[in-house]
């Protein structure tokens, strides 16, 4: 028996393999080229005088009601022509992001196939973390004072927030923005609702970006995607004999689901926990989901409702040892 079980094992990994490979021979075959726009080397490397020229290049990045003297006195300032410079030592050389945003869009287009491929503008913003990339169809805007790498003497956020300010989450970080143009946003005010949305989005970058791991796609620390699978049968627990899964409580959202530096349990495991932990659990649900039904199409599988998906999806949380 334990022969078979070993056998069997073996030809289901190799049957993943070959099916996995044979996806991405196929993705490697999609032409695509992205055009990137360096707009953050020609707004610090221009002469006040040029602003006009560059308005009339770039009017998107000039919203109307600030005056001229705004602009002049950002190409001017000490600190922000000192962003600048650290943003230049770093990504002076674009060539391998543009690389993986190129892979990255290979995938998308396997998967989507209608989707235009985006120009690429990269910038440097006023340290909004809420939007470090924005997918915006024919536009894709990324802001590089975001990616210089968490302890940067620049940076003084939180550590649960500054830890995903490494280049490593800038692909995570684009599929973040894609999916919020793709995914349909939830229909019923409930935990689960956002659970299954949010593990929508993480199974997107599960198949997107196929070489990242789930600390990375999640934006976890390796330690923390541990913590989250070794109580997984707790965090489950919890959720169903608390009555959490289908309660419309607004609260709820900032325990489980937003950004924060854990998860409110309310319960000495809090600070132990990262924050987040509801899409994770959806994540996990979501992954049953596809492993029970492959011939599922990813288009298909976010229109689906989330309490339909998760009553398809036989998820079982492992047992704790």
């Amino acid at each position: 028996m334990k022969k078979f079980l070993v056998l069997f094992t073996l030809v289901f990994a190799i049957v993943s393999c070959e099916k996995k490979s044979k996806v991405e021979k196929a993705v490697e075959e999609i032409p695509v080229e992205v055009k990137v726009v360096r707009f953050d080397k020609a707004f610090f490397e221009s002469k006040p005088e040029e602003l006009a020229n560059l308005k009339a290049e770039y009017p998107f990045f000039f919203p109307d009601g600030n005056d001229d003297k705004v602009w002049i006195e950002k190409m001017q300032n000490k600190d922000w022509r000192a962003l600048y410079s650290e943003v230049q030592k770093k990504y002076g050389n674009f060539s391998k992001q543009t690389t993986e945003i190129e892979d990255l869009f290979k995938h998308i287009k396997y998967y989507f196939p209608t989707v235009v491929t985006p120009t690429i503008y990269t910038v440097i913003g006023e340290m909004d973390y809420n939007n470090k990339a924005i997918y915006a169809n024919d536009k894709l805007i990324i802001a590089l004072e975001l990616y210089l790498g968490k302890g940067h003497e620049f940076y003084t956020f939180p550590e649960y927030i500054e830890q995903n300010f490494e280049e490593r989450q800038m692909m995570p970080d684009v599929v973040s923005s894609f999916a919020m143009r793709t995914i349909p946003a939830p229909t019923e005010k409930s935990l689960l609702s956002e659970m299954i949305y949010y593990g929508k989005e993480l199974y997107l970058k599960d198949i997107l970006l196929p070489n990242y791991t789930d600390d990375e796609r999640i934006g976890y620390l390796p330690e923390q995607i541990t913590w989250c699978q070794e109580n997984e049968s707790y965090i489950w627990r919890f959720f169903v004999d608390e009555n959490l899964l289908y309660s419309s409580d607004s609260k709820l959202a900032n325990r489980f689901i937003n950004l924060a530096p854990f998860s409110k349990f309310y319960l000495e495991i809090d600070n132990e926990s990262p924050g987040r932990i509801g899409q994770w659990i959806g994540w996990q649900i979501v992954r049953s989901y596809m492993e029970n039904n492959p011939k599922m199409t990813v288009a298909d599988l976010f229109k689906m409702d989330a309490r339909e998906l998760f009553e398809k999806s036989k998820y079982k949380p492992k047992k704790n040892e």
